[in-house]
């Protein structure tokens, strides 16, 4: 039960710090100056013709 402890104890800790940086970091990745372009580019792959 020890090991099942010390896991729990790294979740409830460094795990939540490390979500919450991944979920900043996506959020960041998404909203930047450069990112509507290529999400334009992106939208439109469906829509082009071969």
């Amino acid at each position: 039960m020890e090991t099942y402890t010390a896991m729990r104890h790294f979740a409830d800790s460094w795990g939540l710090l490390a979500m919450a940086l991944f979920f900043l970091g996506v959020v960041f990745f998404i909203f930047r100056p450069g990112a509507k372009k290529s999400a334009a580019q992106a939208f439109a792959i469906p829509l082009n013709e071969d």
